[in-house]
């Protein structure tokens, strides 16, 4: 009888800790919240305005240029920002699309099968997380030029095809997602091997699937030191690498500052719509189950 009601006594003062704790989370997460979305805002409501307002005052009031600045940055260089949005798409949804198709079958693969060198191959992918991706952008120049594939489309989209983190979230989901028993019954069944990937495996994992292609997505679409390396003519020049030329441009002719901040904020409604899209796939459980597991 003592300890229930020490017990009892543990989960009331436990419960009250939680209450007190949660008035400071939520204030941390509103801040954190302003800190990220500020700089959303003020590229949005800044792409409103003309030069001339743009630089005689800082204000979050929106301005009265939008659609002069929109008729500029379309017809600027016979259209070329359109060709630049065209160069993302492809780079970052054939990209995102062949590196969450390798990720799942390497991360299924290794969450399922027994191989020699598995461990040291997982590991490897782990520490792949932790190396950052500038520091591998000049020795993939050099290994596409050594090759002969330097300043074409490939040279962006071969290295993006191989993400360490999709590996390891492919991973994560396939072991929280794919039963051993649903396995073994297909293969008493008579599948192959590949078939039990391709049937069931990959519809059991799509939620994660499409998480994966989504933060590889946005990944791809924000690389600036990739194809900044990489690339040497226009024509082939992602969205950031364009922005950041008009930047580059821009001392020379300020008005090219509010064709620049104009774009950038075009190019942030295509990810806000992916997401509002995709999010209905969204299983943070089962990440969380799959950590847990």
């Amino acid at each position: 009888m003592t300890s229930t009601v020490t017990r009892s006594t543990d989960m009331v003062v436990a419960h009250k800790r939680r209450e007190a704790r949660r008035p400071a989370a939520t204030l941390i997460l509103i801040a954190g919240a302003i800190y990220s979305l500020v700089p959303v805002a003020w590229v949005m409501i800044a792409a409103s305005k003309s030069p001339g307002e743009l630089f005689s005052t800082f204000s979050f009031m929106p301005g009265t240029g939008l659609s002069g600045n929109l008729s500029d940055l379309f017809a600027y260089n016979s259209g070329q920002y359109w060709k630049w949005i065209g160069n993302s798409a492809l780079y970052s949804g054939l990209g995102a699309a062949l590196s969450t198709l390798v990720s799942a079958m390497a991360g299924y693969s290794l969450a399922k099968y027994s191989f020699p060198a598995r461990g040291v191959i997982f590991y490897g992918f782990l520490v792949g997380i932790l190396i950052p991706g500038i520091t591998l952008a000049v020795p993939q120049y050099l290994l596409m030029s050594k090759i002969g594939l330097a300043g074409g489309p490939l040279s962006v989209l071969l290295p993006v095809i191989i993400s360490p983190f999709g590996v390891y979230l492919s991973y994560v989901f396939a072991r929280a997602a794919v039963p051993a028993e649903t396995m073994e019954a297909a293969r008493i069944d008579g599948a192959s091997e590949w078939r039990i990937f391709r049937s069931v495996a990959l519809p059991l994992m799509l939620p994660g699937m499409v998480t994966v292609f989504l933060l590889t997505f946005v990944g791809i679409w924000n690389n600036f030191l990739l194809p900044y390396i990489m690339l040497s003519d226009q024509s082939y020049y992602p969205l950031t690498v364009g922005l950041y030329t008009l930047l580059s441009k821009g001392s020379g002719s300020p008005q090219l500052y509010s064709l620049a901040i104009t774009g950038a904020a075009l190019a942030i409604i295509p990810l806000i719509a992916l997401v509002m899209i995709l999010q209905r796939y969204w299983r943070l459980d089962l990440v969380s189950g799959g950590l847990k597991g």
